[in-house]
């Protein structure tokens, strides 16, 4: 290390090699530095090749692919329902949600969509909230936890437990839960489960206020993340960014308003949208989101209406086990269904679904049959990560744990 000393310089040595070498020595090498894949704030096996000018970041370059499954490919060997499973370890924090997406991809592709029975539909869509809601809980826990402030990973992850016990009702698991069919659901809700849900949005809104008040006007968590990871309205939309991320920075889109699907347009609830698009945004985006969820479960609740939760169509799904066993109608239909799948047309689809992290996509492209000649997954934590080789240099590096958390990604769809 070279030796500190004041050194006065003319203009004309400033100009000279030598003079020039010697402030180099002063100010010393840049060094890399490897954040992750194995670190509590990288959120997942994240690895992040820093480049620091001491504690400035200079040069940030995230490697991906210490998860990579190859779900795409596999996707190509199996029949639609059989995919299901996979859908689960995507965004593994909303699997619910994952598995609707996915099964609306597919009844689009064999012109369903608008033939589902209205009780599936809302069913649906309390899955999707209910995810939304867990998903952020985590998220936000584990955000104000990474800049350090514990007590509030306590308080959600207790409400999220509280979400699992009514998952486990609802599908027989608490984490991977394939809980939909192509063509509706596994099974319809267990009796007083609404009654249990309607409990838990009492609870949840409650806490939700609990961690507001630990937060949004605490002096070290307002340091920590106003004015930090800046993302502006452009750059939002350059990068492609979906979700809370890009309704942090002023764009107001969603989904479930700009393209509604299953029967968000019947439901009443407002799509905030931050003004800055630094940290802070981000965090009251995901805030107000889980009391928008509140509002929407709650309005299921009230509007479920009875009836079957499956299309009444044999080559679509699986007959009752009943008729199987006494008609040969219902028997050819379960063999085929099981060996060969639902005969799908030849075409293209895309299906996109507003999901915690952002829009999750499927692009099927199909030759006819069973299964799908090939599939892309739009992964909205894949594309939201993107933006941090722009966004990481000229931060102090304590700040990327703030950023990180923030933009609220699952290593599990990125390297899907």
């Amino acid at each position: 290390m070279a030796e500190l000393k004041n050194i006065e310089i003319s203009d004309s040595a400033v100009r000279s090699a030598e003079a020039l070498d010697e402030l180099q020595d002063l100010q010393g090498e840049k060094m890399t530095l490897n954040m992750g894949p194995s670190h509590p704030a990288t959120h997942g096996v994240l690895r992040l090749s820093l480049e620091l000018d001491g504690e400035i970041i200079s040069k940030a370059d995230p490697e991906i692919g210490y998860l990579h499954r190859g779900d795409e490919k596999i996707a190509e060997n199996m029949t639609y329902n059989q995919f299901i499973p996979y859908t689960d370890r995507l965004d593994y924090l909303a699997p619910l949600a994952n598995n609707v997406a996915y099964a609306l991809a597919v009844e689009k592709l064999l012109g369903v969509d608008d033939k589902l029975p209205e009780r599936c539909k809302f069913i649906r869509v309390i899955c999707c909230e209910l995810a939304r809601v867990s998903a952020h809980l985590l998220g936000l826990g584990a955000f104000a936890m990474d800049v350090g402030a514990l007590t509030v990973f306590l308080h959600t992850f207790n409400e999220r437990e509280k979400i699992y016990n009514l998952i486990e009702a609802l599908t027989g698991a608490r984490f991977t839960t394939t809980y939909t069919r192509i063509g509706g659901l596994s099974r319809d809700l267990p009796e007083g489960w609404t009654e249990e849900l309607s409990k838990f949005t009492k609870e949840v809104s409650e806490a939700i206020e609990e961690a507001d008040k630990l937060l949004t006007r605490n002096k070290i968590f307002i340091d920590r993340t106003k004015g930090v990871g800046v993302i502006t309205r452009e750059e939002a939309i350059d990068f492609g960014l979906t979700g809370p991320n890009l309704r942090g920075s002023n764009i107001e889109y969603d989904l479930r308003k700009a393209h509604p699907y299953l029967v968000y347009d019947q439901l009443d609830f407002d799509i905030p949208y931050g003004e800055v698009g630094d940290c802070y945004d981000r965090y009251l985006i995901r805030m107000e989101e889980m009391r928008q969820s509140v509002r929407i479960l709650d309005q299921c609740i009230a509007k479920l209406p009875n009836g079957p939760v499956n299309l009444d169509d044999g080559k679509i799904v699986m007959p009752h086990k009943q008729k199987v066993l006494s008609s040969m109608e219902e028997l050819i239909h379960q063999f085929m269904l099981v060996t060969q799948g639902q005969n799908a047309p030849a075409g293209e689809v895309y299906f996109g679904a507003e999901n915690p992290k952002g829009e999750l996509g499927f692009y099927i492209f199909s030759k006819g049959g069973g299964v799908p000649h090939r599939m892309k997954i739009r992964a909205p934590s894949f594309v939201n990560l993107s933006i941090l080789s722009h966004k990481l240099p000229g931060h102090m590096m304590s700040d990327i744990v703030a950023i990180l958390g923030s933009l609220d990604f699952v290593m599990g769809e990125c390297d899907r």
